[in-house]
């Protein structure tokens, strides 16, 4: 317990310098249109470049920028950077593909959140509609009807609103049908189940409907294998994403990937 103990002060100390040192950075998943085949967004991940550890994945820092607070800062360096690499985009001449960008429980709780996207796509002349906020399950129905009066300011602005992991948490459907969302998110831990059994993908089944009926689409994620994305194509999954597309990568390979993609559909 006491070395556990330790290994978390050190942690903490280490994400603070890290702010200060700009240690971390962005790569991008891919998001893909099942219809087109084209990349319709990317999703913005961050990762740790420790100088002595190297690459740590977000699963290990996170939960301890939660405990501290310190997820409020490294939540808006998060947001700024992505925000300047859309701006990279449309330098690039890639115009059509939105930038996806996940939002702390912190980051819900401040009012501040519309004040700070305005001032980006002011400041970056960004078009909003090429931005997408992810919220998880969980923080959405934390506090529902301060999500909501938070929400409605983003989508009044044009921002594109998605609910992350849906189905692993508690969800009143009285409050998603409240919420201005545009996409529904659906957990890995469902999209893997696919062809474990019969009743393996009831969920998936159930979410897309449900999804369907709401007027939302529904993204895929964690898709592997070609068996769940045609499983997923056949339900009418709207978009997908998950190594049997792409990684997580840098920027210029993202980039280098949607070329291709758009190059492809083109040919």
């Amino acid at each position: 317990m006491n070395d556990a103990a330790q290994e978390r002060l050190t942690l903490e100390h280490n994400l603070r310098q890290a702010l200060m040192n700009d240690e971390f950075c962005l790569h991008f998943q891919p998001i893909l249109d099942v219809k087109t085949g084209r990349v319709h967004s990317v999703e913005a991940l961050i990762r740790w470049q420790h100088p002595e550890q190297g690459m740590i994945p977000p699963g290990k820092f996170i939960p301890i920028a939660e405990e501290t607070g310190l997820i409020q800062p490294i939540g808006e360096w998060v947001f700024w950077a992505a925000c300047r690499q859309l701006s990279d985009f449309y330098v690039a001449g890639i115009r059509d593909v939105k930038m996806g960008i996940n939002i702390s429980a912190m980051q819900m709780r401040n009012d501040n959140l519309p004040v700070l996207a305005k001032g980006a796509i002011d400041a970056l002349g960004l078009d909003a509609k090429d931005l997408i906020f992810e919220i998880t399950e969980s923080v959405a129905m934390n506090q529902p009807d301060d999500t909501v009066r938070i929400l409605d300011c983003l989508h009044d602005m044009g921002i594109a609103l998605a609910i992350d992991d849906f189905g692993t948490g508690y969800s009143s459907l009285s409050y998603l049908k409240m919420f201005p969302i545009d996409h529904l998110k659906l957990d890995r831990a469902f999209v893997s189940e696919i062809g474990e059994g019969p009743d393996s993908a009831t969920i998936c089944d159930a979410t897309i409907s449900l999804g369907h009926s709401l007027g939302l689409r529904l993204v895929a994620e964690g898709v592997e294998t070609e068996e769940q994305f045609e499983y997923l194509r056949g339900k009418g999954c709207d978009l997908v994403q998950g190594f049997l597309f792409s990684r997580p990568v840098p920027a210029e390979q993202v980039m280098a990937f949607i070329q291709q993609r758009h190059q492809q559909e083109c040919e």
